[in-house]
């Protein structure tokens, strides 16, 4: 198990960078704590593989350093940092078993027998494989293939890290739930320090610790889930977190009140004097319809998804979602919306601003 940090990191696939826009991975600096099970999630193309690629090896980056508990592994080679990575797609040995291919990393480490067979039989119950201990792996489905894989990056109990990349693209939907409970059981019994790549919101908030969310090659907030819904730092969290996202609104900010197109909005905190872009975010879960009171909305139309209603509603050109109760009808001289200050942030260039006086985010 590491602490994983990243110093001064960032990586270009150019020969010779002279932008920033030049960089798939923008300058980082942060320590991710041993034992910790993280998700770095964020849309294809943000940087997510090629940081995991960096933290195992299989790439050197253009500058800065990355370090193992302290130590610099910059350009150690993948088989000196102690890792195991389980890729999108399975990688496996045809002409195995599936117990030999569970075995190989032990064995190749010179692991007694014994030791090897009780461990290859506890990753084999955790991932259901039990069964088929002695088929070949040669005549098995991909998403088969992939719980071998699977299993063979858990089977190793001293490894410095656990990365996945994707590992669930192939795997059968019904099968997913219940590999991420088993992948963070695993992580309960041993506290391994897991990283784990995916675009996917609900594989990210069940199965981390903190997420990183990643956008445009840099990471933009690093949290708990509840710390991501709750308090988005950059509008893409807002956006991408949620569904639907977070309800963004271009609006002027002055001392405690926001006007959104003339409608003034009160605040629950005072705000400084703000410049450049401006918005107030507020997510659906926070936003009530009202037939007295609020900003006025046109409905654009009702979708009844089971355990609550989305509806769709604009003001002045600007999308509005909002989540209502199962069974609470919609009124049609409902054609306001209020917004419950709990859930208000406020947005100035995409990047949220701490309301004056918050001593325990100025802290932070």
């Amino acid at each position: 198990m590491a602490k994983i940090t990243l110093d001064n990191l960032a990586h270009s696939y150019l020969p010779n960078p002279k932008s920033e826009g030049d960089y798939a991975l923008k300058e980082l600096n942060h320590d991710w704590a041993d034992g910790e099970a993280y998700a770095l999630l964020g849309s294809s193309g943000c940087g997510k593989s090629t940081l995991l690629n960096i933290i195992s090896g299989l790439l050197f980056p253009s500058q800065g350093r990355i370090l193992f508990n302290g130590q610099d592994v910059t350009h150690a080679p993948t088989a000196e940092r102690n890792i195991a990575q389980v890729f999108q797609f399975p990688v496996v040995y045809d002409t195995m078993t599936v117990r030999q291919n569970l075995a190989f990393p032990l064995r190749n480490r010179g692991n007694d027998a014994a030791y090897v067979a009780a461990r290859v039989q506890k990753i084999a119950e955790m991932i259901g494989m039990e069964a088929v201990l002695d088929r070949a792996a040669r005549g098995l489905t991909a998403d088969a293939k992939q719980k071998i894989s699977l299993g063979r990056g858990m089977v190793r109990e001293d490894v410095n890290a656990l990365l996945f990349d994707e590992p669930l693209t192939v795997i059968d939907p019904h099968m997913k739930w219940e590999l991420r409970t088993q992948l963070k059981s695993l992580h309960h019994e041993f506290g391994h320090t897991m990283i784990y790549v995916t675009h996917d919101q609900t594989e990210a908030l069940t199965f981390a610790d903190k997420v990183v969310v990643m956008y445009d090659g840099r990471v933009v907030q690093i949290g708990t889930p509840q710390d991501l819904f709750e308090r988005p730092e950059h509008t893409f969290v807002g956006y991408f977190i949620g569904s639907p996202g977070m309800n963004l609104l271009p609006a002027q900010v002055e001392g405690t009140t926001a006007q959104i197109s003339g409608h003034q909005i009160d605040l629950p905190q005072g705000y400084a004097a703000l410049s450049g872009k401006v918005e107030l975010g507020v997510r659906p879960e926070f936003v009530r319809l009202s037939t007295t009171e609020g900003l006025p909305v046109r409905i654009v139309r009702v979708e009844d998804v089971g355990r609550h209603k989305i509806i769709r509603a604009e003001h002045d050109g600007h999308a509005i979602n909002i989540i209502a109760p199962e069974g609470e009808g919609v009124s049609p001289d409902a054609t306001r919306v209020t917004f419950d200050a709990r859930g208000i942030n406020i947005y100035a260039d995409d990047w949220r601003v701490a309301p004056m006086g918050d001593l325990s985010e100025r802290a932070a």
